[in-house]
């Protein structure tokens, strides 16, 4: 196994010295080619901008995906069977859909049908199918957690005079919100990622910045380089933030949340008989 590492860990770095020397050999490396896409111009009219950019969408989208999810997934959980069949096809047509697609189709609609009402059609178009998107796909997060808490956290619900709404809403849910947290920070990867595909449409974010700055320069592999760098440094964080949070909540078990009471409960709780 340790043999197998060393060799791998050779070929991976004969790889990479032969790449440098390829891209030295063509002039890729030289200060010329890497200064403009470093200097401060670069990150202060480009990279800068765009990367506020592409957390703003990233920022916008979470939240609306987060209530959305939630949502969806409490409608996927409902006792009424039309609610939830109407909720499993709205998150599975949202989960056929590519986002790109999305994107191209809200984009064009916010900026003919809505143009009067929607200010910034492609910044619109890339968070509204961000939240479309991982919404549905935190609906199903919240649908799994709820159906792998025990079930006597349903029943131990029902027992104390809850109904069923009232006992998803009050103990299952909150349970399996805590569960999914990492999982939840984990998806904000994708939104992250996905966020560039609003270059498609024009949206100014960190990728199109790049591209605009590279096209200006001549330097496209050296600005693209930066940009990715920067987008590698964003989704590490996060899985960072997803790994923290998973150690931390790991020691949790579903048995130690109590049962919340109602009033009407607890009004009969400290009703004493009368003595004969």
């Amino acid at each position: 196994m340790v043999g197998g590492n060393i060799v791998g860990g050779i070929v991976v770095a004969g790889i990479a010295v032969w790449v440098l020397v390829v891209l030295a050999g063509k002039g890729q490396l030289s200060p010329a080619m890497w200064g403009p896409a470093v200097d401060a111009r670069a990150w202060q009219f480009y990279y800068l901008p765009g990367l506020e950019n592409t957390l703003r969408a990233a920022a916008f989208a979470t939240v609306g995906a987060v209530v959305l999810g939630i949502l969806l997934g409490m409608g996927r959980l409902a006792h009424a069977r039309a609610v939830r069949w109407v909720c499993s096809v709205v998150v599975e047509f949202l989960r056929a859909v590519p986002v790109l697609l999305m994107m191209l189709f809200l984009n064009a609609f916010f900026g003919t049908a809505m143009k009067d009402v929607v200010a910034d059609s492609a910044f619109t178009a890339v968070v509204v199918a961000l939240v479309l998107y991982n919404g549905s796909v935190i609906a199903e997060l919240v649908r799994s957690g709820v159906g792998n808490l025990p079930r006597g956290q349903a029943e131990a619900g029902l027992s104390v005079g809850l109904t069923p709404g009232q006992t998803l809403r009050s103990v299952q849910l909150p349970q399996a919100l805590i569960a999914m947290l990492p999982a939840v920070v984990s998806q904000l990867v994708v939104v992250l990622k996905d966020s560039a595909l609003g270059q498609i449409i024009s949206y100014a974010e960190l990728l199109r910045s790049a591209q605009i700055l590279a096209s200006g320069g001549g330097n496209p592999l050296q600005v693209l380089f930066v940009a990715a760098v920067l987008f590698i440094l964003l989704n590490n964080l996060l899985s960072w933030v997803a790994h923290r949070l998973a150690r931390r909540l790991s020691g949790r078990t579903a048995g130690r949340t109590q049962v919340p009471v109602t009033p009407d409960v607890a009004a009969r709780r400290t009703v004493r008989p009368a003595a004969a």
